[in-house]
């Protein structure tokens, strides 16, 4: 047969074999899905049936649960109910035993004003009876002075009659006399007012005086004008002498005082009237010993170091001081100046001492008199502040002193204080002329000041100012107790002849001018260095 025809015989007989196996596998598939169906429909139905079980329970166990806290809730609201009902009845029973207790004090107050109502009527009664007595009375005694006038008339007649004066007249002369006799003694009594109020006043016044002394105790006046500067041994002297006395030149030179080394063992004399000075050479000397490196450079560049370092000092004791004497607000400027007091001397007396002691002494004055005893001790702390002021000389300390305040902000009552304390401001405070008396106890107590000292430091001021005013004059120290002036000039500005000349105008003018004892020699000294550095 031909073989397109066996495969299309083949390929019918697959197509009819494959559709009878699918209705076969169709038939199988939907009996399957069939059976799963009712299962599911069977498990469906016994889920509803268990809900609609369980939905019954919940109903009746719902409402149970309802019935429940309902009876709750009524048997609370019964609750709730009785207990207001109580508070109810209560609060109505406060208010009826206020209500009768108020009751109660108006039947009190009723019978009261009854009381009181009838004690006044009773009084009014008694009342018109005592006045129409007095009405009585004063017809009376109406009657009475009008007898009384015309027999008073009759007897002025008569006495006129008498002394052959009017009675206006003799009035007249009456007042006149007891108007004399009483001017003469209200002056009289005047003037003993006057001198008991005198006499008290002065012994009050000794008395405040003598009290504010005797609680302030200060120390006597030491001429000082001398420091000892101590060593571990005497083999030191030749280091600070130097090679042919250079080092101890240069010192003298940078410092401005006069170093004496002789035979007192272990120990060289720094001699110099200004404290602050002598200061400065013995903190410089005691900073070369200790480092050993004693030369002319060296020495320069301690001396700059220890001013620096001095002037520390100075600030920390201007803050001590007013810290001990409580003294606040005061200005920086103010407080360094105090502090620099330490190192001034007024007639012998220390500046810092004195201003210390006035002070104290102010601060009581004023609380004996009742006054403000901060303020006042704030003046007596400042009163000597011109005598260390870095400014222009030219005015007085205390006129300087209280331009210096006021520059620095003090109030108008501390400024008249300090610039009046010497008669060279007129006195506009309480406080001014306690500034002053305070200033002379403090100076006029026994042994407070020496005039010789205060004389020597003035003179020895006047010869370095005069060796400054030259031109070319860098620096000039009077040294050996003002016996020798050394002036250091400028070597860029003065040439050797030039020095000769300044030497000679220097002594020419001190011997015009001034007034000392003995001589004084002018040493001229011109240093030229030259320095190199090696790198």
């Amino acid at each position: 047969m031909d073989p397109i025809i066996l495969t299309i015989i083949a390929g019918v007989v697959a197509l009819g074999i494959g559709i009878v196996l699918g209705k076969f596998i169709f038939k199988a598939n939907v009996d399957k899905q069939l059976a799963e169906a009712k299962l599911a429909e069977e498990k469906a139905r016994t889920i509803e049936e268990a809900a609609k079980t369980e939905a019954e329970l919940i109903k009746k166990s719902a409402l149970t649960s309802a019935e429940s806290i309902k009876k709750d809730k009524m048997m609370e609201a019964k609750e709730y109910f009785l207990k207001q009902k109580e508070e109810h009845n209560k609060e109505i029973e406060q208010r009826n035993r206020k209500m009768l207790e108020a009751e109660n004090r108006a039947k009190q107050i009723e019978q009261s004003l009854k009381d009181k109502l009838a004690n006044t009527n009773k009084q009014e009664k008694e009342n018109e009876a005592l006045k129409n007595k007095l009405n009585e009375q004063i017809e009376l005694a109406n009657v009475k002075r009008g007898e009384l006038e015309k027999a008073h008339a009759e007897h002025i007649e008569k006495l006129e009659q008498v002394a052959k004066l009017s009675a206006d007249e003799a009035k007249a002369q009456l007042v006149e006399q007891l108007k004399s006799k009483a001017q003469t003694d209200a002056m009289a009594y005047v003037k003993k007012v006057m001198d008991e109020a005198k006499l008290k006043a002065n012994k009050e016044a000794k008395k405040i005086i003598i009290q504010t002394i005797q609680r302030t105790s200060a120390e006597t006046a030491i001429e000082n004008t001398v420091s000892v500067f101590n060593l571990s041994s005497d083999e030191q002297k030749g280091q600070i002498i130097g090679r042919e006395g250079r080092n101890i030149r240069a010192l003298e030179a940078a410092t401005g005082v006069e170093i004496i080394v002789d035979d007192t063992p272990e120990a060289i004399i720094i001699s110099g009237y200004d404290a602050y000075k002598r200061e400065i050479a013995r903190l410089s000397l005691q900073r070369l010993v200790a480092d050993g490196r004693i030369h002319p450079a060296r020495i320069e560049e301690v001396v700059a170091k220890t001013e620096k370092q001095l002037e520390q000092q100075i600030m920390e004791i201007g803050e001590r001081t007013v810290i001990d004497l409580g003294v606040h607000g005061l200005h920086p400027e103010l407080i360094r100046l105090v502090g620099k007091m330490r190192f001034r001397s007024s007639y012998g007396q220390n500046l810092l001492q004195h201003s210390r002691e006035v002070a104290n002494l102010c601060a009581i004055m004023a609380s004996e008199l009742g006054l403000n005893a901060k303020v006042a001790k704030r003046a007596g702390l400042l009163h000597d502040i011109g005598k260390v002021s870095d400014e222009d000389p030219e005015l007085s300390h205390a006129l300087l002193g209280a331009k210096l305040c006021e520059k620095y902000g003090e109030s108008p009552v501390i400024v008249n204080a300090v610039g009046a304390h010497h008669d060279e401001m007129e006195m506009s405070y309480i406080i001014s002329p306690i500034i002053q008396a305070c200033d002379s106890i403090s100076g006029a107590r026994p042994g407070a000041r020496r005039e010789i000292m205060e004389s020597y430091m003035k003179r020895i001021d006047e010869l370095e100012k005069l060796a400054v005013s030259y031109q070319g004059v860098q620096k000039a120290y009077a040294i050996q107790a003002g016996r020798e002036l050394r002036v250091l000039v400028e070597a860029e500005k003065v040439d050797d002849q030039k020095v000769e000349e300044i030497s000679f105008k220097i002594a020419q003018q001190i011997q015009d001018e001034m007034t000392y004892p003995g001589q004084i020699k002018v040493t001229v000294i011109r240093e030229t260095r030259s320095v190199s550095v090696a790198k």
